[in-house]
């Protein structure tokens, strides 16, 4: 018989507030039209994206998140102190280690958390939110600060025609913390390594240093019709499973925040799971880019400023990219 006394955690989780930043400077299309041979009325007709936002050397990965969190620990109404750990997930800080998330949870005031980053691509802040929801649960946490961020600005190829409009920089954080009601649903999440060629690094790290720095710096790069096909029919099954999961149906829906990677993606999955009109849709990569890690929380942050989306609205969030990794939930929005 085991000697290990069961967890004191809470029964469930949910997320108790969310928080966004968007660097300061806006960059409109005109400005990638400098390096390719494109127009504004193509980039808009393939991706629905207008402007993105780029950082600034000030506008570190930790410098951003760090204004995001802030927000939302405001948001939530937990002080720093509180906070029992801080999962970053971002593929854009260049430092192997020690984890960004160790500088952030210093800098916003966290007393000695558990602090680790995850690499999960344009998945990452599912994987992070399941991770939280799990530590809050278990009682290894009470709360816990979850971050995707990005600088994708560092990792493009701006004379790359296929990929230099796509994307974006910034940074959205939620709070995770106890709840008395399931408030975040089964996670179906998953990978399909056999496919981790279509989105990639250019070259890697090691390679680029071997060289000398010959070459182009490092970038993401894709093939855009083979992450098109794959979005729209594999993701929109995940989307349909998490919602079998959460026990729910498409009509029971407030609110659907799918990874801001394309704006056909996102039509398509609207079309595909028979979103009901009266379900509010995350349009966010119009004017903030694909930001990987960081398009859902900036993408319900933003939902929820601007009042298209309340608190309470039940909300279907999926994200998927790079590897190729995807997780799907259902939440109760804060």
């Amino acid at each position: 018989m085991s000697k290990i006394k069961p967890a004191k955690g809470s029964p469930y989780a949910r997320i108790l507030g969310v928080g966004g930043y968007r660097p300061t400077r806006v960059v409109p299309n005109e400005v990638i039209l400098e390096t390719i041979d494109s127009s504004d009325e193509w980039i808009r007709s393939r991706s629905g994206i207008a402007t993105r936002h780029w950082a600034s050397p000030a506008e570190t990965v930790a410098a951003m998140s760090v204004e995001a969190s802030g927000k939302a620990l405001a948001d939530a109404g937990v002080s720093p102190e509180q906070i029992g750990a801080v999962i970053v997930s971002t593929v854009s800080h260049f430092k192997q280690t020690p984890a960004v998330a160790t500088e952030i949870a210093h800098r916003v005031g966290a007393v000695k958390p558990a602090a680790f980053d995850i690499s999960a691509g344009c998945a990452g802040f599912g994987y992070g939110l399941t991770l939280a929801k799990g530590m809050v649960v278990e009682g290894s946490a009470q709360y816990v600060l979850v971050i995707g961020v990005e600088r994708l600005s560092d990792l493009t190829d701006l004379e790359d025609r296929a990929t230099a409009f796509l994307f974006g920089d910034g940074a959205g954080a939620v709070v995770v913390g106890p709840s008395d009601e399931p408030a975040i649903g089964p996670t179906v999440w998953g990978s399909e390594g056999d496919k981790s060629e279509t989105i990639k690094q250019t070259v890697p790290w090691d390679e680029y240093l071997g060289k000398g720095g010959g070459e182009k710096f490092p970038a993401i790069t894709q093939e855009g019709q083979a992450v098109f096909r794959w979005a729209v029919f594999e993701m929109a099954k995940v989307a349909q499973q998490a919602l079998d999961a959460a026990g729910i149906t498409a009509a029971d829906l407030d609110v659907f925040i799918p990874h801001q990677a394309n704006m056909r993606i996102i039509d398509s999955m609207v079309k595909t799971l028979k979103l009901p009109e009266h379900v509010t849709v995350a349009r966010d990569v119009e004017t903030t880019g694909n930001t990987s890690a960081a398009s859902i929380p900036l993408a319900m942050e933003r939902l929820l400023a601007t009042g298209a989306a309340k608190s309470g609205d039940t909300a279907l969030v999926i994200g998927f990219g790079a590897g190729l990794v995807y997780a799907a939930t259902v939440v109760t929005l804060p």
